[in-house]
């Protein structure tokens, strides 16, 4: 490791190379792929944000794809800050433009990055992956779910960024709080980000393709029933944090056509929860998160 006062530099952790830019646009940006744009920085304040900025002047189209080597100020959902080490996870942004399909069916495009996420890191790291809804990717750390990875879309010129943060190689001594994991800490076999970074954007790609051939219907194209099978709240007691400070508790038991979590609440009400924090409080794996 690199004494904490020496000179920062691309290769300052030998474990930790940066991305080789000029192979991930041959492997990615074909003339039939989704993917149009491909670019690396050393460094930024957070993808989506500046991402969403070209997109809302025309500067890109659909199909661009911002990664960085580092961010600084990092955004997740309810306008959470966070970091982490240059190059030990993967933080992008991508720009899709789902164009004829009905915009009350965009609010599925971050459920769907989740899901094209934890199938290709499941596959290229050899890790179990699971969903917390809305847009949490957790991972088993001796034995306890950890949250390793967070998804955030917003609107911006004519489509949506998509904002992906995956811890990947972060140690125990430097995650940011008790409740996060790395796949490196999850035991993956794999923690080249190259390879990583790959298969999350093939997957992403292939996912994102059946979900416009199917006019962004989620059930017609599988989307509803991979969300449900990968989602690890389903089937528990949950407390659903809502905006305005009120809180609702119950069963979480299906996701449903708009990409809503149902609670059955006492009484046997069946209530849909569009946005909020969720917090697992009893099921399969027990023990709050």
């Amino acid at each position: 490791m690199t004494p904490p006062d020496a000179p920062h530099n691309r290769w300052s952790d030998l474990d930790r190379p940066p991305l080789n830019v000029t192979a991930l646009r041959r492997g990615l940006l074909r003339p039939d792929a989704l993917w149009t744009s491909l670019e690396v920085v050393e460094s930024t304040g957070s993808t989506n944000t500046d991402l969403a900025g070209r997109a809302r002047t025309g500067a890109v189209g659909e199909g661009a794809v911002l990664i960085a080597e580092e961010q600084t100020a990092g955004r997740g959902r309810l306008e959470r800050t966070w970091t982490a080490p240059p190059r030990s996870g993967l933080f992008l942004s991508v720009h899709l433009e789902p164009g004829d399909i009905p915009v009350e069916r965009w609010g599925w495009v971050p459920l769907l990055a989740g899901v094209a996420a934890a199938t290709g890191l499941a596959k290229s790291a050899g890790v179990d992956m699971s969903l917390k809804w809305p847009n949490d990717l957790l991972v088993s750390v001796e034995g306890e779910e950890r949250k390793t990875g967070g998804i955030l879309g917003e609107f911006a010129g004519d489509g949506i960024v998509v904002g992906l943060g995956i811890n990947v190689s972060l140690r125990a001594d430097e995650l940011p709080a008790p409740t996060a994991g790395s796949l490196a800490l999850a035991g993956a076999v794999s923690t080249d980000r190259e390879t990583l970074l790959r298969a999350v954007l093939r997957s992403l790609e292939d996912w994102y393709g059946r979900w416009k051939a199917a006019g962004g219907d989620a059930a017609a194209s599988g989307l509803q029933a991979a969300y449900a099978a990968g989602c690890a709240t389903l089937d528990r007691t949950v407390r659903a944090e809502l905006p305005g400070g009120k809180s609702l508790v119950g069963e979480a038991v299906a996701i449903d056509g708009d990409g809503r979590l149902v609670l059955s609440t006492e009484g046997g009400l069946q209530q849909p929860v569009s946005a909020g924090d969720i917090v697992h409080l009893r099921g399969a794996a027990g023990g709050l998160t």
